[in-house]
């Protein structure tokens, strides 16, 4: 169960602002409101979940291809850290090189997803993922 009732919150992490736009509209689309929180990189993923007034999100959608602190790093950064570790990331990138896949899953994501081209595609997946971490999995 989530450590509280109320909208499931996800942090974007994507340096793209058109993906980062389609992700939002993807998530906006669901009849159940999602607080949605984007950052452009790594460095901005750990400084917000590092801000204890900002709250924890319940899950992570981290893109890998990104300037300054890249996905690959974030995550394992995120997964290294005790208090940060137990936050689901989901790796939703245009990537889908085996070397990334295994690579992402040997540094402990949670899923991942590579992003279909088409924007009713990609809202398909995203919502997906939401439905599966609102009302499947149980989240710490």
């Amino acid at each position: 169960m989530r450590r509280e009732a109320g909208p499931l919150r996800i942090l974007v992490v994507e340096d793209d602002d058109g993906d980062a736009m389609m992700i939002r509209e993807a998530l906006e689309g669901v009849t159940t409101p999602a607080t949605l929180h984007r950052v452009a990189d790594g460095e901005q993923a750990l400084e917000f979940l590092r801000q204890p007034s900002d709250g924890r999100p319940d899950m992570i959608l981290l893109d890998l291809n990104m300037p300054r602190m890249d996905g690959r790093e974030t995550l394992v950064a995120l997964k290294r850290d005790p208090d940060l570790k137990s936050i689901p990331v989901i790796i939703l990138t245009t990537s889908d090189d085996i070397r990334d896949v295994a690579g992402m899953y040997q540094e402990h994501a949670n899923a991942f997803v590579t992003k279909p081209m088409d924007f009713d595609a990609l809202e398909a997946v995203v919502q997906q993922i939401r439905r599966f971490y609102e009302n499947v999995a149980v989240l710490p």
